[in-house]
């Protein structure tokens, strides 16, 4: 077993990780920017080491910051969490390289992934089916004859990126190049690659994913699935499990596929792939090689931690599960609480006046907040997940409605009203699974 972590993030996740850790009996390291010296998880850690400056390129993204606080501490294991660098396949190589072992997949399947065309080869090979699309990346020259085989509307998407950065739609023939060229610009500017491609744009999917775990040695399962179509500017808001409304018989062969495709590379630890799903088909988008904001919905219907697990597949124990001891017992969902104003939406750094967190049967909280603690403005507005489970979808929203009630964070402004208020007591949400165009949608009647 792995004797000491690293954890190389912060927040809540970096919470999550240590108790994890604690179960398992693993001792731990915590790293910090010059900003979070307060951070909660640090209180839990066995050692704490401050690895630069607030901005994150001095600090939480520095590999040779990250790499020296294992070596100075003995840690002989390190954990990314999610976002800096969980996906940075050189990262994840220089971890092994220094003799440590890196809880996730292997860098080659970071590579593979990470880029979105050679993802889609590698899907298409395993018989995951994709959206239709380029040929390869795209360029101002071979664009137009690209265009015209997939058809309009269409979609330039950046192969290195995510988070709608990079991204463009084009309804006409008239303005392929213009958009090409602005999506390569984005993309070199967000990415540091320019590489594209295109697929054709589906007008109304919902976003629904499954989870992953491999042991790295060609066996692998799945934990079913997820919907995550309520999202704004491409950013996940609200997450469920398992996704609503999908006939058994339409996907059970894209979890038994996804399950084929990680015995094929030897995938090892959790993934995630990403669909967008349509008129009663599925098609690959694009593979997260880390563990997922949303993955408490998939723990809460299914019973395993998916943070143990992969510390366990990473120690070489293997997987723990056989997939006929893994089935769904009733409903989850979450709902990511942001540190933002609720009308503009921009970020609200500050300080936690007042704190009180929901509890009860089936209701989670997880985050890193406590009463006196100061957000920065350096990093991402997330500051906790609110997640409920219960027998029944109507039933858990109801139950997350009183938990958003009981939930009371003062002294900065959240998003907890946009749940409460407005995604919860729309009919058309709580009766079924919406389209990922719907909140912003809703957002636009609503104001």
């Amino acid at each position: 077993m792995i004797k000491k972590l690293l954890i190389a993030n912060r927040g809540e996740i970096a919470l999550r990780i240590v108790r994890a850790c604690k179960q398992l009996g693993i001792q731990t390291v915590g790293v910090y920017s010059s900003a979070d010296k307060d951070l909660m998880h640090l209180r839990f850690c066995d050692e704490a080491v401050c690895i630069g400056d607030a901005p994150s390129t001095q600090s939480y993204l520095s590999i040779p910051a990250i790499l020296t606080a294992a070596e100075i501490t003995g840690a002989d294991a390190i954990h990314p969490g999610y976002g800096f660098l969980s996906e940075n396949a050189d990262f994840a190589e220089q971890v092994e390289e220094a003799g440590l072992t890196f809880v996730g997949p292997h860098p080659d399947h970071i590579r593979l992934m990470g880029n979105k065309v050679s993802a889609i080869n590698a899907m298409k090979q395993a018989g995951v089916p994709t959206v239709p699309g380029s040929v390869g990346a795209i360029t101002l020259h071979n664009a137009e004859e690209q265009a015209r085989a997939i058809g309009f509307p269409l979609i330039v998407k950046a192969a290195a990126g995510g988070g709608g950065r990079g991204m463009r739609v084009v309804e006409r023939f008239e303005e392929l190049i213009n958009q090409v060229q602005a999506a390569k610009t984005e993309a070199k500017n967000a990415f540091g690659d320019d590489t594209v491609y295109m697929e054709r744009f589906l007008k109304n999917p919902r976003h629904v994913e499954v989870q992953v775990l491999g042991d790295g040695n060609g066996n692998a399962l799945h934990l079913f699935d997820r919907d995550c179509s309520l999202q704004r500017r491409h950013q996940k808001v609200l997450e469920e499990a398992p996704a609503p409304g999908i006939p058994d018989d339409i996907k059970q062969p894209i979890l038994d596929a996804c399950v084929r495709a990680c015995e094929q590379i030897g995938y090892r630890g959790a993934g995630t792939f990403e669909f967008l799903y349509e008129n009663e088909q599925f098609f690959f988008i694009e593979m997260n090689t880390r563990v997922q904001v949303e993955h408490p919905v998939t723990e809460m219907i299914t019973g395993i931690d998916i943070i143990v697990e992969q510390l366990k597949i990473a120690a070489g124990y293997g997987l723990s599960y056989h997939q006929d001891e893994i089935t769904i017992h009733g409903h989850a969902m979450e709902c990511r609480i942001n540190a933002e104003d609720p009308k503009t939406f921009m970020p609200c750094p500050g300080r936690i006046d007042n704190l009180f967190a929901p509890s009860g049967s089936g209701v989670r909280f997880d985050s890193h907040l406590y009463q006196g603690y100061s957000i920065p403005s350096y990093y991402d507005s997330m500051i906790g997940k609110l997640i409920c489970h219960a027998q029944t979808r109507k039933q858990v929203v109801q139950k997350m409605l009183h938990a958003l009630d009981e939930l009371i964070i003062e002294g900065i402004k959240t998003n907890t009203a946009l749940h409460r208020d407005v995604i919860l007591q729309d009919e058309a949400f709580t009766e079924e699974a919406q389209n990922i165009h719907y909140l912003e949608n809703h957002l636009l009647k609503s104001n």
